[in-house]
């Protein structure tokens, strides 16, 4: 991957559309706000289960309503940013041991983690342009790198975001043949202080605040050239084992 680029060296066509996907959460919301000081965007747009029109990944008719919204919209498709994600909730935390696997809650991170994603895929990538930069991100995470366990556990959430690289990796394949400048790319986050990461905040690990995150987000996205699309990338922007 190349060095981040400053905004004065933008790699984006002037104008074209923004989008977030979980913009109500803590990282999503940070990318929200960030993206909507960015003049290289004619537009910005967040989606959630509170958004109008609101998505639920658990509803693809939801997330095809939204598809359609956007075309409507006439504007290029240039960013998208899918920022949900998964870890625990009711009833719900990371696997210690095998003895915890509960097919329900398995069932429960795919959908979300692995399969909400791809259905964005499957809606949202025709309406990138044939022609010009456009990039397709889906915050994926560390732990779901195969070649990187060494502490075990989390089998859920490890499993589903590595069906997560999977896909993405898969989708680029294809999208390559259609739209040879657009990226389909796994971005991993970092620990950033949200709800999601909260519990598992352990003493000494690096958590970055949600605008930290996002700002330095941004900028390793700002530095994806075609090459990349596929790949699987830290926050630092070095690339990931799968």
């Amino acid at each position: 991957m190349t060095a981040q680029l400053p905004h004065s060296a933008s790699p984006w066509p002037t104008g074209g559309l923004a989008l977030v996907i979980g913009a109500s959460g803590g990282i999503g919301a940070a990318l929200l706000a960030q993206l909507q000081q960015d003049e290289r965007f004619e537009r910005v747009l967040g989606f959630s289960r509170r958004s109008q029109p609101a998505m639920d990944l658990l509803d693809e008719a939801s997330i095809a309503q939204a598809t359609a919204h956007v075309a409507g919209l006439g504007l290029t498709l240039r960013l998208l940013i899918d920022a949900t994600g998964l870890l625990h909730g009711p009833g719900l935390q990371p696997e210690k041991s095998l003895q915890q696997l509960d097919p329900v809650q398995m069932a429960q991170a795919f959908a979300i983690n692995a399969i909400g994603p791809a259905l964005l895929m499957k809606h949202f990538l025709p309406l990138l342009p044939r022609e010009g930069r456009a990039v397709f991100v889906t915050l994926s995470a560390k732990v779901g790198s195969i070649g990187d366990n060494h502490l075990g556990g989390w089998y859920s959430y490890r499993a589903s975001k590595a069906a997560l690289n999977q896909l993405v990796r898969t989708a680029a394949i294809e999208l390559r043949r259609r739209q040879p400048q657009a990226l389909c790319v796994a971005l991993h986050p970092g620990t950033v202080a949200t709800a999601l990461s909260a519990p598992f905040a352990k003493t000494g690990l690096q958590v970055q605040a949600p605008d930290h995150a996002a700002a330095r987000l941004l900028g390793v996205i700002d530095g994806f050239q075609a090459a990349d699309s596929g790949g699987f990338f830290n926050h630092d922007g070095s690339v990931l084992p799968w």
